[in-house]
Parts: structure tokens; sequence; C-alpha cells
């Protein structure tokens, strides 16, 4: 039984639960890990990583078509079943390299997701586990949808594996997850339809950028379907029928395949949370400033599981580390996090860092919003990007860049100097007075402020 006593016991082997496990055994403590797929975690194996990999084909094919006869005679078509094999290259050895890496640092592996006894005790692999401190960092999974058939949805895992890409593909749900694939999928020949429950995509992005996206995703063929709540699929033979209701009227789509990207939620399912006396809520555990749970003290959680998230892997590692520095000195290190960009990765980009107009407005006297579609900028024009726009918002008494938007070719690179400005208080004059490359994407924003 002895062996199975551990300081930590970190459950989840993303990003999150590597930083943990592995600040707490090289600062001496016994540790343990556990994940019930393969470790790594999401984003190394079936999230962000594999997804850019696959979309750098697809920046290729794009650039090709949008400069066909001007420099470009014939434009290449999509592979998908070499580009996926392409992507197997990075993916197939991030289980194997992780569990290596960790077993040479002394941490006890487990491959199954365990289960509260009590507020120290965990169900695992059969045995039963004892720690002095447990750490959640399970992430998230695909958002259940409760209706007739929902057991022939695919996710987002089924659609970074496809072998083969269907002629006709159906998303429920108008978030990230659906717009990066379907984008993807529209490009290498797919008919492309996204039924989402709200009246636009991209919620959380600002309204006149997703606008303008909304309009270049329906001209390259992305048909959307909005307002519509899903009542029933229904396989038969190698077709799926998607039934919904718009203003109270039944309507259906067929498709060769039918992805659930309503978004996700954390992944708690199983843990039972009771047992450990760990209270959650559907924002994930609910922990204090210190990522430790507010009802149980032995516990801490951290990454996309906790109530202090945001889906992004560079905070994750961040709360991982904050979690380890609690577990390893006592409670000094609270959770502080600044404004962290978001990207879209749609092609164009769509990208946001601070405030949205809306949220600067009511917090600020007065704003100065400076708001443009510059396509005929060089740097767009070159290339002959079909979309280019931006929204920066500053507080106008001050200058002070408070919030800033963009849609176009390298937003999700160049959002990153606009969130060095806004995290170190820099102003529309300080943009203007640093000399950039020229003529490069960055050096715009000094046009945009």
């Amino acid at each position: 039984m002895e062996e199975n006593n551990f300081d930590v016991f970190v459950i989840g082997s993303g990003i999150a639960g590597q930083t943990v496990a592995k600040s707490c055994t090289e600062a001496g403590l016994k540790v343990a890990i556990a994940d019930n797929r393969e470790f790594g975690g999401t984003c190394a194996n079936r999230g962000c990583d594999p997804k850019k990999i696959l979309l750098g084909a697809i920046e290729a094919y794009e650039l090709g078509k949008n400069l066909k006869g001007k420099g470009i005679g014939k434009v290449a078509k999509i592979d998908w079943k070499q580009l996926q094999k392409y992507k197997r290259n990075f993916t197939v050895n991030i289980p194997v390299s992780t569990e290596r890496v960790l077993k040479e640092l002394d941490i006890k592996l487990f491959h199954q997701s365990p289960s509260f006894l009590d507020e120290h005790t965990l169900l695992v692999e059969g045995k039963i586990v004892t720690a002095k401190k447990i750490v959640i960092a399970t992430g998230q999974v695909p958002r259940t949808l409760a209706i007739p058939g929902a057991k022939h949805f695919k996710n987002s895992d089924d659609f970074l594996d496809l072998k083969k890409l269907p002629k006709k593909i159906v998303f429920v749900g108008g978030g990230y997850i659906g717009m990066e694939f379907a984008h993807m999928a529209v490009r290498a020949g797919a008919q492309v339809t996204i039924v989402d429950t709200g009246s636009r995509p991209l919620h959380a992005f600002d309204p006149d950028l997703v606008k303008e996206l909304r309009k270049y995703s329906e001209s390259i063929g992305i048909k959307f379907i909005f307002n519509a709540e899903p009542t029933k699929l229904k396989k038969k033979e190698k077709k799926l029928t998607l039934t919904y209701e718009v203003n109270g009227n039944e309507k259906t789509i067929e498709a060769n395949i039918v992805f659930n990207t309503a978004g996700r939620v954390p992944a708690l399912a199983g843990l039972d949370l009771g047992n450990g006396n760990v209270q959650f809520t559907d924002k994930g555990v609910e922990t204090n400033s210190y990522l430790q749970s507010i009802s149980n003290a032995n516990v801490y959680a951290c990454g996309d599981v906790s109530d202090k998230n945001l889906p992004l892997t560079p905070l994750s590692g961040r709360q991982g580390y904050v979690v380890a520095e609690n577990i390893i000195n006592g409670n000094k290190k609270e959770l502080e996090v600044p404004k962290i960009p978001s990207v879209v990765f749609t092609l164009p980009n769509l990208a946001t860092v601070g405030y949205s107009e809306e949220e600067a407005a009511s917090r600020y006297k007065n704003i100065r919003v400076a708001y443009n579609v510059a396509t005929d900028w060089f740097n767009a024009k070159r290339i002959n990007a079909p979309l280019y726009a931006y929204k920066i918002i500053m507080n106008d008494r001050t200058g002070e860049i408070v919030g800033a938007h963009l849609v176009g070719p390298d937003a999700g690179e160049t959002i990153n100097i606009l969130t060095m400005a806004i995290n170190n208080g820099m102003t529309d004059k300080d943009i203007k007075s640093t000399i950039f490359s020229y003529p490069s994407w960055v050096n715009d924003i000094k046009n945009m402020v």
C-alpha cells in the first residue's frame, strides 16, 4: 500500500498537469500523474498543434489561389490523405516521448482517469491511492448535444483524423472550432454548412470584423444557417439527416458527416467530485486566487478545467506553474492574468486582445475607435488578400491602447505586438514613434492607431 501514497497526484497530462508534476518532482516530492487518453494532452495530440499543421497546406493553397494570374500559373490542389500523413509525423510520437520524460523524472504513471473516494483518496486502475495534494488538470471535452441520434455526431478529434474528406459536411456550432474546420474543409473541396443557434458566428469576437469574415466565408462557399435549434440526427446508409427548427419551422439538411462543434466544457464527468468534497460549476472547479478548491484545501485545479480558465494553452502553463509554487511553498502565489490574445485560425485569421468596443465604452469616459477595412493597403494588395480589416480602441484622454481586433493575413502574429502594447500601457504615440521593419504587417499598426 505504501507505494500508492503520494505527495502530489495530478489528474491530466496536458501542459498544465505536466507543469505541476515536473515542478513538484524536481522539488523532491513524490508525484503521480494519470490520464485516460494519450499522454501529452489535447493541444499537442488532438488540438491546436495538429490543427496548425493541417492549416499549413491550406495557407499555401490560399496564397496560390489569390495570386493566380499574378505570378502563379496553376493553383495546387489539397491532397487530404497526404496532408494527414504529414500531420501524423508530428503527433505519433508525442504520447511515447511524454511518458518517457515523466518516467525519467521518476513520476508514477497511471493510464486511467481516477475517481474520488474521499478528500485524500482516489480509485485508479483498481488501486486505492492516497495523496496529500490532488491536482485536477483534465482540460475540456466537447459539449454534449442531447438530441435523438446524438451518437452519430463526430467531434473535433474525428475531423483532425479524417482519412478521407467527405463530400458534404455539416458543423453544428459556429465557434472557433467550427469556423476553423469549415475554412479547411471548403478549401479542400468539401461542401460545407455551419448550423448555429445564434444570429452570427464567433460571438466572443468583434461583430464588425466577424461580419466581414462571414461575408468572405460565404464567398468561398461556406453556407450558414443561423437561429437554428438542432432537434434530431438520423443516420441512413451513408447519409445523415440533421433536423432543426428555425422560428418554429422544422427543416432538414443532409450530409455525409455531421460534426458537433458546439463548444467545449470542463472534463469533470466520472471524477466523483462529490466524494472528494470538490465544488464545481459549469465553468469548472471552483477555486480561490491560489487555484485551490474553495471546498477542499487538499485539491487544486489548473488549466481549462478551473473556473479561472480561458481555453488558451499559454494560460494553462501559467496556471500549472502557480499551482506547483503553492504546493511546494504554501499558498503564496496568486494567479495574475495579463491581457491574453485569442486567435481564430480561419483564413484570414481573426484575432483579438483587450477590451471590446462595448466593454471599453463602459469603462472609460471617452474612447476613440479606429476601424477600417484596409484591403487596399500595400501589404494586402501585394498578395491580393481578399480581406484585411482592423479595429483599435483607445482611451481618448490618454491615447492608451485598450483593445485591438484584427482580421487578415498573419493577424495571429500581429496581435502579439498589440498585446505587448496593451500590457505595457503603450499609447498611440508610442506605437507611431517605434521603428518597425518595413514593409511588414506589424508596421501597419502605426497606421491603425
